[in-house]
């Protein structure tokens, strides 16, 4: 399959590169969706500051839950690799944990209850673009004003995401977990 945009190839300019090196682990080279966004400076600083992977309100683990959750509903094999591979057993997403947040029901016993209020969360956001009275109240129960926004703006976020390595149809990084075959939840 022909390339649709071809990444920037290094040497990058001072600012890229800088940035670069912040996100990336030593060794590592840079995704393929990032170098791609540097094809335009300008769309590549305004997506790097919108990322939210820094310490924010949230756990490591809520995040990765809402992240991932938003990748596998988009179909976002890229990114949800990428973050499976990276992040996955780091916040004790075993193969079975993973598959269960593509394919599986949001109140799945697998989840704790706020674990289950993130994941109906991402789902309603996904589908409707909106949260249900019964799905807000259930996520005020768990989470304060802070916390809820990051799990907005991270959907949001991740969903921009999906439109780039979708639209773009960027080639999975070769160590990225597979996502698994069916990214729409049962009963969505």
């Amino acid at each position: 399959m022909p390339v649709r945009i071809a990444p920037a190839e290094p040497p990058f300019p001072d600012e890229i590169q800088a940035r670069l090196d912040r996100i990336m682990p030593p060794g590592v080279p840079p995704l393929r969706l990032f170098t791609t966004l540097a094809r335009s400076p300008r769309v590549f600083e305004r997506f790097m500051a919108g990322g939210l992977l820094d310490r924010g309100a949230l756990t490591m683990r809520q995040r990765e839950l809402m992240v991932d959750r938003t990748c596998a509903r988009a179909g976002n094999a890229y990114e949800w690799g990428v973050h499976i591979a990276g992040f996955g057993a780091r916040v004790g997403l075993d193969d079975g944990a993973a598959e269960a947040l593509a394919m599986g029901e949001w109140d799945d016993a697998t989840w704790s209850p706020d674990e289950q209020a993130i994941l109906r969360l991402a789902d309603e956001l996904y589908a409707t673009a909106r949260i249900s009275d019964e799905a807000w109240a259930f996520l005020r129960g768990h989470f304060d004003d802070e916390q809820i926004l990051e799990l907005i703006a991270l959907a949001g976020f991740y969903r921009t995401v999906a439109y780039y390595c979708n639209g773009l149809e960027l080639e999975i990084e070769a160590y990225a977990a597979p996502l698994p075959s069916t990214s729409e939840p049962a009963g969505t």
